[in-house]
């Protein structure tokens, strides 16, 4: 009974401890990854600020042929809005709408993901003489959970690499 006893108490002490520690954790996590594209941001443009496009190069989109997916508001620019559902639990359910953009420059989204707190996403285009730098980037506000700030942690691992082949999605695309 002891031993019990002195394994509840190490449970709880723990818990607690990685509780106290969550609260130091960042309460905001950005993650950003930038590809440069052969062609004029016009082009760029034209695909990340219609989310019905963003279906064609989506990271998502082959990973649950089964998923859903609406869309409502006008078909591209502020208040284009994609609504998806998925059984495949790395795809989820979600909606993202357009909240801003400034023309061959940049686009902001509104992101809800499952049972997260909202986000923001964004692609920037910039002008190179290579072409065009595209900077996709979200930032998640963690918020008090500190289920959600250790999940933070992790965010740029779990996310990073979709962001990158959807960005190698949108090059092969805007450049075939």
């Amino acid at each position: 009974m002891a031993f019990l006893r002195k394994a509840l108490v190490a449970l709880i002490l723990l818990g607690a401890a990685l509780t106290a520690v969550a609260y130091f954790l960042p309460s905001s996590v950005v993650v950003e990854r930038q590809i440069v594209i052969d062609a004029e941001p016009e082009a760029v443009f034209e695909q990340v600020s219609s989310l019905q496009n963003f279906t064609q190069w989506s990271p998502w989109q082959d990973r649950d042929p089964d998923m859903t997916v609406e869309f409502s508001g006008p078909a591209s620019g502020v208040g284009n809005v994609m609504g998806w559902r998925s059984d495949e639990p790395s795809v989820g359910d979600g909606r993202q709408e357009i909240v801003e953009l400034a023309e061959n420059e940049r686009v902001l989204t509104a992101l809800e993901f499952g049972g997260m707190p909202p986000a923001e996403a964004w692609w920037v285009l910039s002008e190179t003489d290579a072409g065009t730098q595209v900077t996709w980037g979200l930032d998640a506000q963690m918020g008090n959970n500190p289920i959600n700030r250790w999940v933070g942690l992790m965010l740029d691992g779990m996310v990073g690499p979709d962001y990158d082949t959807g960005l190698a999605n949108l090059k092969a695309l805007v450049e075939g």
